[in-house]
């Protein structure tokens, strides 16, 4: 049996605050604590800043949807896999199906990259199968620069925008499958361009889907 340190025995004797709390009260006060992280957490953060959003910003917390003729036709912040040559085309996409049967570009179900780092074997020959094809697809000399963002996937695969480099390389496809003046063409990308974030952040772009809503308005 162990004695008890007659100091410990004194000093809980003369300060009882010292004791240790019983057991049912320190239970008792983890699930308080537990209750009310949850409730704060789980459920009034989440509808404040609901709430917050939807006053200040109702547009971007409904999803930025995109309407034409009284129809929600995409998403502002969302790609979309544009494949017609009549089109601008975004970048690639890395995303599978759902249940990751196979590739399904702009799956917006179930984003993600390939992860192969910059010394994969794999990436290399990928980017150079794509930058061959954006050559092949858009008239292209097997000299002319392609643009990083032509040939690479994001890192959600469902990028909205492109450069405004890798758009106006396109010019020629689109007009000459629309039946339209390169110059007409480049005119509506070109109004549809914004500019870095707070004018330091990120490049010039494009919105793949607003400029080929645009086209087909023509």
């Amino acid at each position: 049996m162990t004695i008890p340190d007659p100091f410990y025995r004194e000093n809980i004797q003369l300060h009882p605050e010292a004791a240790p709390a019983p057991l049912p009260r320190t239970l008792l006060s983890s699930f308080l604590a537990a209750g009310l992280f949850t409730l704060v957490c789980g459920l009034g953060y989440p509808l404040l800043t609901t709430a917050v959003s939807g006053a200040l910003m109702p547009k971007q917390a409904g999803g930025s949807l995109v309407t034409q003729g009284g129809k929600v036709v995409g998403s502002a912040v969302l790609g979309q896999n544009f494949t017609a040559p009549k089109y601008l085309h975004g970048r690639p996409s890395m995303t599978n199906k759902t249940d990751g049967s196979g590739p399904e570009p702009y799956n917006a179900e179930n984003s993600g990259a390939s992860n192969w780092g910059p010394t994969n074997a794999k990436l290399r020959d990928s980017v150079q199968e794509r930058v061959t094809a954006f050559r092949q697809e858009n008239g292209l000399s097997a000299t002319t620069p392609v643009p990083v963002d032509a040939v690479t996937a994001s890192a959600s695969g469902l990028d909205p925008d492109v450069s405004l480099a890798t758009a106006l390389l396109q010019v020629n496809r689109i007009a000459q499958t629309r039946g339209m003046q390169p110059a007409e063409v480049e005119k509506v990308i070109r109004a549809h361009l914004r500019g870095r974030d707070l004018g330091v952040l990120g490049e010039e772009r494009v919105n793949v889907l607003a400029v080929n809503l645009a086209l087909d308005g023509k």
